[in-house]
């Protein structure tokens, strides 16, 4: 069971709990199923509903699988938070994992404050907050694209395997198709650790993009593309598009 699922759980047995205690206690409602008849179906009618609940939320946040979005379906932040986090303890890869969450929270908040600077200093149907507005989507989808890219290695990646290739425990194989078994390893690794790399860069060109934007007076859309940031991240966006034709 996840850590969300595990806290859903405790809060709906607490709001159960809760709920008993204040039609049960004689501080509060005070019913008691051996008074009146309507006192005891309303004790028996919350105990069963409260049974039922309890059941129910057990079976869904306990024994229920999960619903598996496709990756290439994935389009939330939510959605991709949950995606990386099943492989937070995957061993080989957890600093790269906690470094790809780090990016995906950093990428939401960044893009809301921008969003923010830009409603403060722009009025929506400008020009100029339309250019950066794009701007800003289109970095966006490439920094996702790259979260994409992690999660379908993640999809192949198999643990138990890498554990057996890095501690040598495939001793009854060669040593040449050991190598070549690392090899394949390590160009995960390493594919991995690119992505995130592209992505800390996105980040780092976003937060110009921010100090940019706050420290302009005025600009008109024609002089947004002379902007540094701007024409870096215009350049990365090209860059990124050559690479995939």
């Amino acid at each position: 069971m996840s850590r969300t699922n595990m806290f859903k759980l405790t809060a709906l047995i607490l709001v159960v709990a809760a709920a008993n205690i204040l039609v049960f206690s004689p501080g509060f409602i005070g019913v008691q199923l051996g008074a009146s008849a309507l006192s005891a179906a309303t004790g028996v009618t919350l105990l069963f509903a409260s049974g039922g609940v309890l059941v129910t939320g057990i079976y869904h946040f306990v024994f229920k699988k999960p619903t598996v979005i496709p990756i290439k379906q994935i389009k939330t932040y939510d959605e991709y938070v949950e995606h990386l986090s099943r492989y937070r303890h995957t061993k080989g890869i957890e600093s790269d994992i906690s470094l790809a969450l780090g990016q995906v929270d950093r990428m939401h908040k960044r893009k809301r404050t921008l969003i923010e600077v830009l409603q403060q200093r722009f009025v929506e149907t400008e020009m100029s907050y339309k250019k950066f507005i794009s701007v800003t989507e289109e970095v966006e989808h490439l920094f996702y694209q790259n979260i994409r890219s992690i999660l379908n290695i993640l999809h192949v990646y198999d643990e138990a395997e890498f554990v057996r290739v890095f501690q040598q425990q495939s001793s009854h194989f060669s040593n040449d198709l050991i190598q070549k078994k690392a090899s394949v390893y390590q160009n995960y690794l390493s594919t991995i650790s690119s992505s995130i790399s592209n992505n800390e860069e996105i980040l780092l060109k976003l937060e110009q993009l921010l100090l940019e934007i706050s420290s302009l007076d005025h600009i008109e859309a024609g002089e947004i593309e002379q902007l540094s940031c701007v024409q870096e991240l215009d350049s990365l966006i090209r860059q990124t598009k050559y690479y995939k034709q």
